[in-house]
């Protein structure tokens, strides 16, 4: 009898176990789809006949299954943006670093499984600049059967994703840049939930509209999926109590504007508190340049709007219009970005106080000569550029690094990416422009290179911005971890001065940082998901011009911290 209850006893707790978590599946059929923005009609690529993509909703736990069908006339990879992808690297997705791309008019199946990670992440096409369109919402619920969240429970909870619109096919402003050998033409509008507004013509009908009770709370799940542009967004008499960004808890942070770079996502509380009436959201671009002679780089400054409209009150009434920052606010969004500080859980990773790597990692913008295909670049000034550390990241183009590190291959990449820059000079004054001396600093070198770590390496890598070309924010994003953001500032980094400030307590946890204008930030994590795993500049016109390196995690000990073979559909060059 008591061996009869045993054997019942462990088969509930393995029933119980499987009932904690689910496999969802989805299909993403990738195809044209027909809009009208801005008074014209115009196709893109999307997900599911929608743009933006489908919303989609799972548990810390579950397994999600995502089978794409590219029925679009472009190479597409999807990128599930901040999944650690533990053990399944080969589903993160980016383009030529984890897959070869899913060629037009065949599939592939994306499968992991979602552990450590509660919050708001999103998903996008990490193949040419097809994610101005193809991208969406990736909501992880607390494990079913759990207490919910570390925040009073919200009535209602909201995506809202930021974009950016061209009228013109943005493959095609992307391949005129490389033509030329310069930057891409300017955005025409920003949007809401795939909605210019109606500040922008013939946008009446294209605003997305919030509806709301007087004193109920919602929680906006803001997500910044703009290709270029960091932005700063409001709502007209509401605040925030931001509770989350990048899935990781924070302390409950008050402020009236939020900062968000492309790739991150914020998690704010919003309480209906308002007289009712109707009021207006609003983004508009932060410009993260340190006050350049004029004129100013070119900018799309227009302003995308929704409307929270009270539920109680007229719509016949004009919505009330926040006071927006600056589009050159550094200092608001310094501090958004610097104030955030992790909230402390039990079972939460800790800050590892020990560093076994050290990296110094300049990131900003340069120059090298002009390959034999862009035919309008100007040879003797050569291309725009950008780089890590004076290296501009090239991609290999017959095999993934990701089969080439599990294979063995040679000759696509080399593991000598430095950890230090080549000089070391004022990286954040704009003299190193006019100074005869320093202006071979404008050229970068051409490679592909990986920084190898062995498993469970911490590593301390300080971000550096520098002013060759121009001094602005990178939101640099490391795919496959998280990491501690212990420090930032301006100017030049010092380590003896800039240690004394190293929070090593409560740091925040994201995965994409927005390094200073004219400055640094210092990020740590540990290496311990085996893999390759490209960090870049999410601006997505810097990363096309080579701001991006990799690592290589090396497997660990046990069968556990092994990267299994690909998938049998895995894609193939």
């Amino acid at each position: 009898m008591a061996r009869s209850m045993l054997i019942l006893a462990i088969a509930l707790a393995f029933i119980g176990s499987m009932a904690d978590a689910a496999v969802v599946e989805h299909t993403f059929h990738v195809g044209n789809l027909t809009v009208r923005r801005l008074c014209r009609s115009k196709v893109i690529t999307a997900v599911n006949g929608r743009f933006p993509g489908p919303t989609l909703d799972v548990h810390e736990g579950d397994t999600l299954v995502v089978n794409v069908i590219n029925d679009s006339p472009y190479d597409m990879t999807i990128h599930w943006h901040g999944i650690f992808q533990i053990l399944s690297a080969w589903a993160d997705g980016p383009n030529m670093i984890t897959q070869c791309p899913i060629r037009p008019g065949r599939s592939y199946t994306y499968k992991f499984t979602i552990t450590g990670q509660e919050g708001t992440l999103w998903w996008h096409a990490h193949a040419s600049v097809l994610r101005a369109t193809v991208y969406g919402a990736l909501v992880i619920r607390p494990r079913q059967g759990t207490k919910a969240y570390p925040f009073p429970q919200p009535d209602e909870e909201v995506p809202i994703l930021l974009g950016e619109w061209w009228n013109a096919n943005v493959v095609d402003v992307a391949n005129q840049a490389f033509l030329t050998g310069g930057t891409p033409n300017i955005s025409d509008a920003y949007t809401i939930n795939g909605k210019t507004g109606d500040l922008y013509p013939c946008s009446k009908k294209h605003t997305y509209k919030l509806q709301v009770e007087k004193g109920k709370t919602y929680l906006l799940r803001i997500i910044n999926a703009a290709l270029d542009n960091q932005l700063f967004f409001k709502i007209a008499e509401h605040g925030f109590t931001v509770v989350a960004v990048d899935a990781g808890y924070t302390k409950p942070y008050k402020t009236d504007v939020i900062a968000i770079a492309p790739g991150q996502t914020v998690d704010a509380l919003m309480v209906a508190d308002a007289p009712p009436a109707g009021y207006y959201m609003a983004a508009l671009p932060y410009i993260s340049t340190a006050n350049p002679p004029p004129p100013r780089p070119a900018f799309d400054n227009t302003t995308t709007t929704g409307i929270v409209q009270y539920k109680s009150a007229s719509p016949s009434l004009p919505p009330v219009m926040p006071a927006m920052p600056s589009f050159f606010d550094n200092d608001a969004a310094f501090r958004f970005y610097s104030h955030l500080t992790a909230l402390c859980r039990s079972g939460d990773r800790i800050v590892p106080h020990h560093v076994d790597e050290r990296m110094l990692v300049t990131v900003g913008l340069g120059l090298v000569a002009c390959r034999p295909t862009q035919l309008l670049c100007n040879q003797s000034q050569g291309a725009l550029a950008a780089s890590m550390n004076n290296v501009s990241f090239q991609f290999p183009t017959t095999m993934s690094l990701l089969e080439a590190h599990f294979k063995g291959a040679e000759g696509i990449y080399t593991a000598d990416f430095p950890d230090r820059p080549p000089v070391f000079f004022d990286f954040t004054n704009a003299s190193v422009n006019v100074v005869p001396a320093l202006q071979p600093l404008s050229f970068a070198s051409q490679a592909t290179k990986v920084k190898k770590l062995k498993y469970n390496t911490v590593v301390e890598m300080v971000l550096q911005g520098t002013a060759i070309l121009g001094i602005e924010s990178h939101p640099m994003h490391l795919h496959g971890f998280d990491f501690f953001v212990v420090a930032q500032g301006f100017g030049n980094y010092d380590r003896a001065a800039a240690e004394k400030s190293y929070n090593l307590v409560d740091p925040q946890v994201r995965n994409t940082i927005s390094v200073p204008t004219g400055g640094w930030a210092v990020i740590r994590f540990i290496a311990n998901n085996p893999g390759v795993w490209i960090m870049h500049c999410h601006l997505d016109a810097h990363l096309s011009f080579g701001l991006a390196m990799a690592f290589e995690v090396e497997n660990g000990p046990t069968p556990e911290s092994t990267l299994p073979p690909p998938p049998p559909d895995f894609p193939t060059c």
